[in-house]
Formats: structure tokens, sequence, C-alpha cells
């Protein structure tokens, strides 16, 4: 087997043996490579995470979304569009739900909304929940929008994501229509038949 192309001293990483090692089809060789491109520059490392989201292990495919969060161009933007409304794995479309959210809420939203009333994998819509509920500047009323499809769930995990979305636009939101409108969301939740729920619901409206 291959051995993992290493970082040189002092240098940049061997572009051509991480392609290499990426496109080799074997997981082990191709995720050691993949974390390697922090040290390249946006320009380098994007085509080949992107050569990376073609990969048949859906570990790599992951892992190349994650990278194109950080590394973030055009050309990733597409990619992870494209892997989040299309991949077989629901691990590979909450990565790229992640990654999305990265590039901006505002650009991000009608993507991520429009995925998540799609999309029934409970995965990827805690993904998709997690990653808006923690960007600070969120428009609440697409926050509320949100939490309104989650609480109706039928996965008792996605519902807790709800609630808590809930919680923070009381808390936010205080003596404003929209807090007064979470909190007329959350009351039902009392009664729901997952205790998870019940407590999330119980915890935002303590802050009320």
């Amino acid at each position: 087997m291959a051995s993992t192309p290493q970082q040189p001293q002092g240098g940049e990483p061997d572009l051509n043996a991480l392609k290499e090692a990426i496109g080799s089809g074997d997981p082990l060789q191709a995720m050691p490579a993949l974390t390697q491109l922090r040290f390249c520059s946006d320009e380098d490392a994007v085509p080949l995470l992107v050569l990376g989201s073609e990969q048949e292990a859906f570990m790599v495919r992951s892992l190349s979304c994650s990278g194109l969060g950080y590394k973030r161009t055009e050309q990733g933007w597409t990619v992870l569009e494209r892997l989040l409304r299309s991949d077989g794995d629901a691990n590979v479309r909450a990565e790229a739900a992640n990654a999305l959210a990265s590039y901006g809420v505002v650009r991000a939203w009608p993507l991520l909304k429009a995925a998540f009333d799609a999309d029934s994998a409970w995965l990827v819509r805690c993904s998709i929940l997690s990653a808006l509920a923690e960007q600070p500047e969120i428009d609440f009323g697409w926050l509320l929008d949100l939490a309104s499809a989650a609480i109706k769930d039928g996965d008792g995990t996605v519902r807790v994501s709800g609630a808590e979305i809930l919680g923070r636009i009381i808390r936010e939101s205080v003596n404003q229509p929209i807090g007064e409108q979470a909190r007329a969301l959350l009351l039902p939740l009392q009664q729901d038949g997952d205790h998870r729920v019940v407590a999330a619901a119980l915890n935002g409206l303590q802050l009320s």
C-alpha cells in the first residue's frame, strides 16, 4: 500500500502525490491526503477537494465537503449544492449543508431551507437546523419558519432542535411579536411524546 503523502518540511505539500492518494479509491490513503490540503491555497486545494467529492467512499466525500466549507470558491459552492441535492448518503448531504452555511447565511438560506423541506433524513435536517441556528445575524423570521417545520417532524431529535430554536427566539425577542409567536408554538410541545422535546420546550418557556 502506498504511503500517506507528508507535508514537506518548510514547504507546500506535494500536490501530485495528494491527487494520486485522493483518487486512489482507498479511504486510508485519501482521507489523510485530504487533511493535508489545509496547508494549500484555496486555488490548489479546491480541485483536489472536488476530486474527493467524486469518490465512491462516503467518508471521503463527506470529508471533502467539510474542506470545501473552509476553502471557499464558486466551484466549491457549485459542487456542494449538487451534493446537497443529489448525493445518496445522508452523511454527505449533512456535511454539504454545514459547508454551505459557512458561505454566509443570506446566500445559503434559500438553498438550505429548500433542502430542509425536501430531505426527510433526520441527520440532514438536524445539520441544517444547527448550522443556521448558530448564525448570530440570521433573520428571526427565517428561524421561526424553519423551527415551525422542524417541530412537526416525525423524528424527536429534529423536534428538539426546533424547540431549542424557538427558545432562542423567545430569549432574544422579549416583548416582541415574533417572541410571542415562538412562545405560542413552544407551548404545545410540553405535551410531546418525546421527553427530550418536553425538556427543550420547558427550558425555552422558562426564559420567557
